[in-house]
């Protein structure tokens, strides 16, 4: 999330459907009445931002839903996300929730400001360990709880994830050889998955890649974006922090991490995370195969849907017309990358060393 003001207000508020007019309305009965409207930088491909003045707090926009529900009850569980993670210190607080209207089409939350800098890595990556294991460990209320759970196992929802994005596979024009690979790749991680053990569950963010955190002057990795939270194994939030898919993805946090560096943030994690942490150490590599491969099938996914006009989609919509085209290059640039051969080749060798690190 960048902190940089966007100067093309309208622009913004034309791609979201949204009325300025009709939003400082809505903020007419609130504590935030007559602030000064502020559009963030488009770097997201899920929410807009928009600073609140001088408050200390900023409107979290959605621009669809990612976890695929209708505008009310997305905005509902994206608040149940924040809530839920709240304990722990490194996310931001939530202050109110702006309903559904004709002005706000998929409502808003508003939320503190956090101010910080995009994570330098590998100097930040002990400091994202800390934060997800802070996330990780905290007592999340019965109810967010049951709210926050997934229908199947997390193990066999992320396998339904997977293999509905793999889908996409053809339709993005992805070569045969290519798709030989990942389903190789896929068919290993299914042999795990219908394991009878299972690590222990926690609440994750489910999108901890590094681009959605920022770290204040005291080296605390906040994280920002909180739309996927769900009860799962914290093994996939820590491959999302480090794999390569993740590391390069953000245009302000890019670096290449070696073997060395993602073992000592998982060692990192496992301190932070406290007693038990050791119980999940079987399941890091697993996980992160997984992971890499819904992040992969991701692609191929936002390659063949973005090019579909925006229309009136209540859940996911990946239309590229909901983004600056700036963003809309980067993320095309990103997604052709990381379906190349080598750069599959290159993380699917990486599991069999990192697992003896681990160890």
């Amino acid at each position: 999330m960048s902190h940089s003001p966007d100067n093309d207000t309208s622009g913004l508020f034309q791609s979201l459907g949204v009325s300025q007019a009709g939003l400082e309305l809505m903020l007419a009965d609130t504590p935030w009445r007559g602030q000064p409207l502020h559009p963030l930088q488009d770097t997201g491909l899920a929410h807009a931002h928009v600073c609140l003045g001088d408050s200390g707090q900023l409107l979290r926009i959605p621009k669809q839903s990612q976890v695929d529900l209708a505008p009310s009850r997305h905005l509902t569980h994206e608040a149940a996300c924040f809530r839920a993670a709240e304990p722990s210190l490194v996310t931001p607080a939530l202050h109110g929730v702006l309903p559904v209207s004709d002005s706000l089409p998929r409502g808003a939350l508003v939320l503190d400001l956090v101010r910080g800098e995009p994570l330098q890595l590998p100097e930040h990556l002990t400091s994202v360990a800390r934060s997800l294991g802070a996330i990780h460990s905290a007592r999340v209320p019965q109810s967010l709880h049951q709210q926050l759970r997934l229908p199947e196992n997390p193990m066999t929802s992320m396998l339904q994830e997977v293999r509905t994005q793999a889908g996409f596979l053809v339709k993005a024009g992805v070569s045969a050889e290519i798709q030989s690979r990942l389903q190789a790749e896929l068919e290993r991680a299914a042999q795990a998955a219908y394991s009878d053990n299972r690590p222990p569950e926690t609440l994750i963010t489910f999108d901890a890649h590094p681009g959605n955190f920022l770290v204040d002057s005291q080296d605390i990795a906040w994280m920002v974006d909180l739309e996927k939270c769900r009860i799962s194994y914290p093994g996939f939030d820590l491959a999302h922090a480090t794999l390569y898919t993740s590391t390069t993805w953000d245009m302000n946090s890019h670096a290449v991490l070696g073997l060395d560096d993602i073992a000592v943030a998982y060692q990192e994690w496992e301190q932070a995370f406290g007693p038990g942490g050791a119980d999940h150490r079987l399941w890091h590599v697993p996980l992160r195969r997984l992971m890499w491969l819904w992040s992969t099938t991701w692609c191929a996914k936002w390659l063949a849907l973005s090019g579909h006009s925006s229309g009136a989609d209540e859940g996911q919509n990946w239309s590229e017309s909901n983004n600056e085209q700036a963003l809309n290059d980067h993320v095309r640039d990103r997604a052709n990358h990381y379906l190349e051969a080598g750069v599959i080749d290159a993380i699917a060798s990486e599991f069999q060393e990192l697992e003896r690190l681990l160890a």
